[in-house]
């Protein structure tokens, strides 16, 4: 059927807005980029959450979790972010303080190591920080950080001011030894024989045979096990414990989209995103799936004690315990 001139005029006019109509909302999530890897959660999660809430999900890649809070904090309430996650306990106190983040409203029951009040972010995952090293060239494996700073393994570790791990890692040996870290530091200076920006660097230097171990976590080898069949890869079980970090999500309160992402806050703790995380992230889930977790991770280290501190403590203790490490590794 020919339309006449007028009905095609005026059908040609509503087509701007019957597009319009159509267009999903856009929810930004800015993250770390190892989680917006091909081999991340990134690509599972966004699939599984468009399915789900009928909208567009555009992950950002943000460096580590240290530069990921530093950007939102200069970016502000201008943020085109709607949710930042990745951000742990050690920067929560500090992202709290800033005033751009909203209440998520969430009560969910979680399968952490920890109970959870923080009424701004909710947990995704969480893990504790090992050093990791290849069995087949590491023998003689140190019980503790004064017996690696005593041996001759050199080590691969993460920027504290750009990196999750990196500050974890501060604080681990902070919590461990109190007044001593800086001692602690001054003995491992010689066996660091790089620092990197983020997690991916420094590992990727450790699986070329750079270093003989790198700061990761005790779910680490568990990718090794599952994914390549390889048994060689382990954690380095520290007498002192380990460091406890729960990974964590929250939304700005400038967000456009603010309905969309307190779904998506909700849907983190669904098992079609809890399922996702072990074999993607290689940790813990914060909410442990209906089908339990992957075979081999009921392999990995458990660490006699869980070291922590309170994220009030964390933002305190932050600038002494990085003034210990500059200085040892200036020395």
């Amino acid at each position: 059927m020919r339309l006449s001139p007028m009905i095609a005029g005026f059908l040609s006019a509503l087509a701007p807005f019957a597009a319009l109509a159509e267009e999903k909302p856009v929810l930004t999530i800015y993250t770390y980029d190892s989680f917006v890897s091909d081999w991340g959660p990134g690509p599972a999660v966004k699939a599984a959450f468009e399915t789900y809430c009928a909208c567009t999900v555009e992950f950002v890649g943000a460096g580590d979790g240290a530069a990921l809070l530093a950007r939102v904090l200069i970016e502000g309430a201008d943020s085109p972010a709607d949710v930042v996650l990745g951000l742990d306990t050690n920067l929560t106190a500090e992202a709290a303080a800033s005033g751009l983040f909203a209440p998520h409203g969430q009560n969910p029951e979680l399968d952490l190591p920890v109970s959870w009040s923080d009424p701004l972010f909710l947990p995704y995952d969480w893990g504790y920080f090992a050093f990791v090293y290849d069995r087949t060239k590491t023998v003689s494996v140190p019980a503790d950080f004064e017996a690696l700073a005593a041996s001759d393994l050199k080590i691969a570790i993460q920027d504290p001011r750009s990196s999750t791990p990196g500050l974890g890692l501060l604080l681990w040996v902070r919590k461990a030894y109190g007044d001593r870290a800086a001692e602690v530091w001054s003995a491992l200076s010689d066996n660091i024989v790089t620092v990197t920006p983020g997690w991916s660097e420094a590992y990727g230097l450790f699986l070329n045979g750079e270093a003989d171990a790198v700061l990761s976590y005790t779910t680490s080898p568990a990718y090794h096990l599952i994914a390549e069949g390889d048994d060689t890869k382990a954690a380095m079980p520290f007498t002192e414990g380990h460091y406890l970090q729960v990974e964590v999500a929250g939304r700005l309160a400038a967000s456009d989209t603010p309905d969309v992402a307190d779904r998506f806050l909700a849907f983190m703790t669904t098992d079609a995103f809890q399922s996702v995380i072990p074999e993607t992230n290689w940790m813990y889930p914060a909410k442990t799936p209906a089908g339990g977790l992957p075979m081999g991770f009921e392999t990995l280290v458990i660490p006699s004690e869980a070291l922590l501190f309170t994220a009030d403590e964390a933002r305190d203790i932050r600038e002494k315990a990085l003034a210990e490490w500059q200085t040892a590794l200036s020395q």
